[in-house]
C-alpha cells in the first residue's frame, strides 16, 4: 500500500460557507482531522459565501456546528481557539470578479512556497461551472496537481448533462486534480470490504456464479424529504441514491482484485462492473423495477404526511421516493447472478446492508438443513460482519438450526470512529484518489440508470405503487426476488450473536 504523503500547507476553500453541508459535515471533519493531527502544521480555511456576516459571528455559527455534530463532542475552549484562528470567511457573490481577486490574494498572503490549494464546491450544480471558469481565469485552481476541486453530487442530472459537465471540467482541469465525491465510499466499513474481499483468501474462491445465489443491497432512510421537496422532486431516489451510492456498493463487492492497491487499479475494477451491468428495455424497466412513493403514515412514533403534502413538492407529483431494481452483470463472474438494489425514504429504521446468499448446500445428509448460508455487511448503524452457518442444537438428537458468527467494531475497537468526511477530506489533502469516482465512472453509472429513466419519462405515472410512510416499500418489491426469496432481508436490528430467525428463513 502507499505510504500518505503529509503535505507541508493546505490552503482549504470553501464555496457554500453558510450552507447546511459546511456547518454539519466540512467543518465538524476538518476540526477533528486539526484535533487528531492529521492536518498540516501549517493550514487555513478560507469560507466563501454571498451572505454578509463578520468573521467571528461566522466562527461562533460553526461552533455551534461542531459542538452539535462532531463525534469528539463539544470543541474544547483552546483547541477551538487554534483551529478558529485559521478559520477566515470571504463574503463574495460566486458570479463575480471581485470574489475572486479577494480570495487570491488572501491564499497568497498565506502561502510561503508550494502548497497544496483544496477548493471544495459546496454549492447548488448551477455554480459549479462559474466557479471553475473564475479559478482558472483567476489563476487560482492551474493544472499543478497540487491544485484540486471537489465537487459534490448531483453530478449531473442525466447522461448527457453529466458528459457535458466532464468535458467544461476536463477542459480546465487535470482528471487528477478532479475529486467527484460520494460520502458513502468514506464510511469506514465500505472501505472496510475492500480489505475482508481481497485479504481474506477463504472467500474468495467462493466469491462468483457457482456458489453465490443472489446479492442483497439496501439502503434505508428514516427520514422524509422535509425542506429538501424543491430539489427532490427533480430528483427521486433513482438520481439521488441509485446512481452513485448503491451502484459504488455493487462495484465494490462484484469487482475483480485490483492489480494493486492504487486508485487507478481499483477504479478500473470498478468501472467494468458497471460496463457489464446489462442494460433494459422499455419493457424490461417495468419488469425488473419498481418505483414506489410514501403516503400518509407514522415513522417511530412520528406522524408524516404524504410525499405530495410536503413543501415544495406538486400534489400531482410522480417522483418516486422509493426503488427496487433487479440487475445482472454479463461477466464470467457474474453471469446469471441477480443483484438486487432498493432504497427509500420514510422507511422504519436508518439502516444500510449488503446480503450475500450463498448456495443451497449439495450434500443433502441433513433432512432439515433448509437454510443457505448467508453473510451480512451492515454498513449502518451496526458497522456489524456476520456469517450465517448451520449449527447442532445442544441435545442427544442431530437438529441443525441456523447461527450468526458476528465481527463488531464496537467489541474489538475502542476507539472512535472518523467520519466518512473526515476520511474524504484528508484523502484530498494527500491526493488519493481511491475513493473518488473518476470521469468514465460516472458516465456508466448514468448508461446504467438511463434505461429507467427514460421508460419513466414516456409514462409517467405506470406502475408507481403506493406505501405508507413507516413500511418498508410498497408489496410489489418483493416479487422481484422471485425465485430466489420470499421477502428482502429484514433491516430491524437484530439480537446480538442469535438473528431473529425469522429473518433467515
Amino acid at each position: 500500500m502507499p505510504t500518505p504523503k503529509h503535505p507541508e500547507s493546505a490552503a482549504i476553500t470553501i464555496f457554500g460557507a453558510r450552507g447546511d453541508l459546511t456547518q454539519r459535515k466540512l467543518i465538524p471533519a476538518l476540526y477533528n482531522l486539526y484535533l487528531d493531527g492529521h492536518l498540516p502544521e501549517k493550514f487555513a480555511i478560507f469560507c466563501v459565501d454571498f451572505v454578509t456576516i463578520g468573521e467571528q459571528e461566522y466562527r461562533d455559527e460553526m461552533l455551534k456546528g461542531v459542538n452539535e455534530f462532531s463525534r469528539s463532542g463539544k470543541a474544547g475552549p483552546n483547541t477551538w481557539a487554534g483551529f478558529a484562528k485559521r478559520v477566515q470567511y470571504i463574503q463574495g457573490d460566486f458570479q463575480q470578479d471581485v470574489t475572486y481577486t479577494t480570495l487570491r490574494s488572501k491564499i497568497k498572503e498565506f502561502e510561503q512556497g508550494r502548497g497544496i490549494r483544496m477548493f471544495y464546491f459546496a454549492v447548488a450544480p448551477r455554480f459549479i461551472e462559474v466557479i471553475s471558469d473564475e479559478l482558472c481565469k483567476n489563476k487560482l485552481c492551474t493544472i499543478d496537481t497540487h491544485h484540486r476541486v471537489v465537487v459534490e453530487k448531483p453530478f449531473g442530472t442525466d447522461l448527457a448533462s453529466a458528459r457535458k459537465l466532464n468535458r467544461y471540467l476536463s477542459s480546465r482541469f487535470q482528471e487528477k486534480q478532479i475529486f467527484h465525491i460520494d460520502h458513502y465510499l468514506g464510511k469506514e466499513m465500505v472501505q472496510n470490504i475492500l480489505a475482508f474481499r481481497f485479504a481474506n483468501h477463504i472467500f474468495d474462491p467462493l466469491w462468483n456464479k457457482d456458489f453465490i445465489d443472489h446479492v442483497e443491497i439496501s439502503v434505508a432512510e428514516e427520514v422524509s424529504v422535509g425542506k429538501r421537496g424543491g430539489y427532490y422532486d427533480t430528483s427521486g431516489a433513482l438520481r439521488d441514491m441509485i446512481q452513485n451510492h448503491l451502484l459504488q456498493l455493487l462495484c465494490i463487492i462484484a469487482m475483480d482484485c485490483p492489480k494493486a492497491y492504487e486508485a487507478e487499479a481499483i477504479r478500473d475494477s470498478k468501472v467494468k462492473v458497471l460496463k457489464n451491468i446489462r442494460m433494459m428495455t422499455d419493457k424490461e424497466v417495468f419488469t425488473n423495477v419498481v418505483r414506489g412513493q410514501y403516503t400518509q403514515g407514522e415513522v417511530q412514533g412520528e406522524q408524516r404526511v404524504a410525499y405530495r403534502e410536503e413543501p415544495n413538492v406538486s400534489p400531482e407529483s410522480n417522483t418516486e421516493t422509493f426503488v427496487a431494481a433487479r440487475l445482472f452483470i454479463d461477466n464470467s463472474r457474474w453471469k446469471g447472478v441477480p443483484f438486487f438494489l432498493r432504497t427509500g425514504k420514510s422507511m422504519p429504521r436508518q439502516s444500510s446492508v449488503i446480503m450475500v446468499q450463498f448456495k443451497e448446500s449439495p450434500n443433502a445428509i441433513f433432512k432439515d438443513n433448509n437454510v443457505p448460508n448467508r453473510l451480512v455487511i451492515s454498513i449502518q448503524p451496526e458497522l456489524e460482519i456476520g456469517l450465517v452457518f448451520e449449527s447442532k442444537v445442544p441435545g442427544l438428537h442431530m437438529q441443525l438450526v441456523p447461527v450468526k458468527m458476528n465481527f463488531m467494531y464496537t467489541d474489538n475497537y475502542s476507539q472512535s470512529l472518523p467520519e466518512a468526511y473526515e476520511t474524504l477530506l484528508l484523502d484530498v489533502l494527500e491526493g488519493d484518489a481511491t475513493s473518488f469516482m473518476r470521469t468514465d465512472q460516472i458516465e456508466a453509472a448514468w448508461k446504467v440508470v438511463m434505461p429507467i429513466l427514460d421508460a419513466w419519462k414516456a409514462s409517467p405515472s405506470k406502475q408507481l405503487r403506493f406505501y405508507p410512510a413507516g413500511t418498508w416499500g410498497p408489496s410489489e418489491a418483493d416479487s422481484l426476488l422471485k425465485p430466489h426469496a420470499k421477502d428482502w432481508y429484514k433491516l430491524e436490528a437484530p439480537p446480538r450473536v442469535t438473528q431473529n430467525m425469522k429473518s433467515i428463513e
